[in-house]
């Protein structure tokens, strides 16, 4: 069973201009490289080639990665609701601690320390599908906390 991919429209323009990279400039950048070592000769020992072979592999791993993430992703669609989903900003506050803002986004897209937390982090999972004024609990690798819900957008 394979798990669900969100993206935000945001992380799908994101991921295209990637593959755009990728399969344009970076793809003929590296044949170039590997034209190059070619020419040099003795392929057997010759460092470059082996590099840039090396680099040609992760390069169309990536590719095929990100092809098959816009292939099967769901989007998800910036709506208001009055729980929260993927898609969410949720305004939180942990006892007296400063209130803190995340968007709830899929793990492809989770950046912490911009504010991106996955729905499948224990805070993020702990925040899916509760309101304003609840009261959350979740472990996590620090131990367990309790945090309010004080504004979702």
């Amino acid at each position: 069973m394979t798990q669900q991919i969100y993206l935000t429209p945001e992380g799908e323009i994101k991921l295209k201009a990637e593959l755009a990279e990728l399969t344009g400039h970076k793809r003929e950048e590296l044949a170039q490289r590997l034209r190059s070592a070619i020419q040099m000769g003795d392929l057997s020992e010759n460092a470059d080639y082996h590099k840039a072979k090396e680099d040609q592999a992760f390069l169309e791993g990536r590719i095929q990665e990100i092809e098959a993430v816009l292939r099967t992703a769901v989007i998800i669609e910036k709506k208001q609701s009055d729980i929260v989903t993927v898609g969410s900003s949720v305004t939180i506050q942990e006892d007296n601690f400063t209130p803190e803002t995340y968007h709830v986004v899929g793990a492809k897209e989770a950046d912490p320390r911009n504010g991106k937390i996955s729905n499948e982090s224990p805070i993020g999972k702990a925040l899916m599908d509760h309101r304003v004024g609840d009261v959350v609990e979740t472990e996590t690798p620090d131990g367990k906390i309790a945090f309010k819900i004080l504004k979702i957008e």
